[in-house]
């Protein structure tokens, strides 16, 4: 049967990661050998709070690999991971073919290489481009007050202007 290359993501125990990283982190490569793969890559993702415990634990060390391995062994090495100690979750994906040599470079540090020629590099975040927005509103809302403004200044003007130029009417004096 062909093989396909898996990209594995781990949640390793924080405690034992955290006393021994080298043997906890070095099971995977392991497992995944010993069940007749071809490991790539093999990386730290990031240590986190998790969102509910899993098997009581609070804190997890999140583990991501890349690996070369038959469909068939893939539900041993499941199997495997499930009976592991240090092990608290794990979830395997298929990679698509075609995108696997990028994932790779990715996860290797090498991100220059996997990112492809375009100009999403040169887009702005969504942060900036949100903060830009909000500064275009806020002119925008500046400028149309101060035209309300400076209308309303202008009637007034006029209305004063018209007042002091009006011909003054003299009212009868009323005897009493």
């Amino acid at each position: 049967m062909a093989e396909n290359v898996y990209e594995g993501m781990y949640i390793l125990d924080s405690n034992r990661y955290g006393r021994d990283s080298e043997a906890v982190s070095g099971q995977i490569p392991q497992m995944i050998e010993g069940a007749g793969g071809q490991m790539l890559v093999s990386r730290l993702w990031e240590e986190r709070r998790l969102a509910y415990p899993i098997k009581g634990h609070r804190r997890g060390t999140y583990w991501l690999s890349y690996f070369r391995i038959s469909g068939e062994k893939l539900a041993d090495l499941e199997r495997t991971c499930r009976l592991s100690d240090t092990i608290l979750r794990s979830l395997f994906v298929k990679v698509d073919s075609r995108i696997v040599d990028a994932l790779v470079e990715h996860s290797l540090g090498n991100s220059k290489a996997a990112e492809p020629k375009t100009e999403a590099a040169d887009k702005k975040t969504d942060k900036e481009t949100d903060k830009e927005t909000d500064e275009k509103t806020d002119e925008k809302t500046d400028e149309k007050t101060d035209e309300k403004t400076d209308e309303k200044t202008d009637e007034k003007t006029d209305e004063k202007t018209d007042e002091a130029t009006a011909p003054k009417e003299e009212t009868p004096a009323v005897e009493e």
